[in-house]
């Protein structure tokens, strides 16, 4: 199986690291900084003595060595500075995926691709129109990282194991996503009847400013450690055919009542890409939340040029 990574930097690099040594076939990194590239695969193929794993890695500056790729990972583009949103980065970022997309048609049209370009779910929508592939076969990585960061939140002020937590949000990779106290299991019990709603609802708020308190610490560019271990999850899903549920961003076509938008909700992964959305039992606010999420969604867009 071939893995191609378009954008060596922290996400890129590190997510290529991770696979290779998850044991995966041949990873291809590839980015327009042809000595950046070819570095970072050097270093990680120097890497392969010390942590005992044999595995393929190279470095590239030229895209069309993406074909025949089966899974292609897009961290490509423009990053997040402080006090900037996800939706300003709109624009620039459309343009790089607009180029990358016209050779991925043309040399892989084959390959489950997987976004993690911000703002992720319009990047998702995208690239799913420039590539014009079935939607299952791209999808954004998303809220699998929010529900990441919920658990280790709730893990942090319950004292409780984070695999004892099994986090659920849905909604738009940002400021609208939606975490679910009601369906967040902590130890098999909901936690909005774990503790009390007034600390619930403060969780669910540190939540949503997560990503964005990150990027103020940084100063400069953003998160990539638990951003490339959710990338590799969903890879692995994939290239192993788990059958995994994990939330992605996705192309709903009625489900949830929602009809052409890239959203975030829980759904089944394996060697096909997206095999099944899930449906959760969502309240009537939560309906409501999620798909207001998607209207904000649709009016942008107008704003894509494909």
């Amino acid at each position: 199986m071939k893995i191609s990574i378009i954008g060596a930097g922290n996400v890129g690099g590190l997510t290529a690291m991770r696979l290779s040594q998850d044991g995966l076939s041949e990873i291809l990194l590839v980015d327009a900084l042809k000595n950046l590239v070819q570095g970072k695969a050097m270093d990680m193929q120097d890497a392969q003595a010390i942590v005992k794993c044999n595995y393929n890695i190279r470095g590239s500056d030229d895209l069309q060595e993406i074909k025949g790729s089966d899974i292609i990972v897009m961290t490509a583009g423009f990053p997040r500075k402080p006090g900037m949103t996800r939706e300003e980065l709109l624009n620039k970022n459309a343009e790089v995926l607009s180029q990358i997309c016209a050779v991925i048609r043309k040399v892989s049209s084959q390959a489950v691709v997987l976004i993690v370009t911000n703002p992720l779910d319009l990047m998702t929508y995208f690239a799913l129109k420039a590539t014009g592939f079935p939607a299952q076969k791209v999808f954004g990585m998303g809220i699998s990282l929010d529900a990441a960061r919920f658990a280790n939140l709730i893990s942090q002020e319950l004292n409780i194991p984070v695999n004892e937590i099994e986090a659920c949000v849905i909604g738009s990779h940002g400021e609208g996503m939606l975490p679910l106290p009601r369906l967040t299991k902590v130890k098999d019990i909901a936690l909005d009847e774990f503790c009390e709603k007034k600390k619930a609802d403060a969780l669910v708020k540190r939540t949503a400013e997560r990503g964005h308190e990150i990027v103020s610490l940084l100063g400069s560019g953003s998160a990539y450690f638990a951003p490339s271990a959710a990338i590799a999850q969903i890879v692995k899903a994939v290239a192993k055919d788990e059958k995994r549920i994990i939330g992605v961003s996705a192309y709903l076509e009625g489900e949830y009542g929602i009809q052409g938008a890239c959203i975030g909700v829980p759904c089944r992964i394996g060697k096909a890409g997206i095999e099944n959305i899930i449906e959760l039992e969502l309240s009537k606010e939560e309906k409501e939340l999620l798909r207001a999420g998607a209207d904000k969604l649709k009016a942008q867009y107008v704003n894509l040029k494909i």
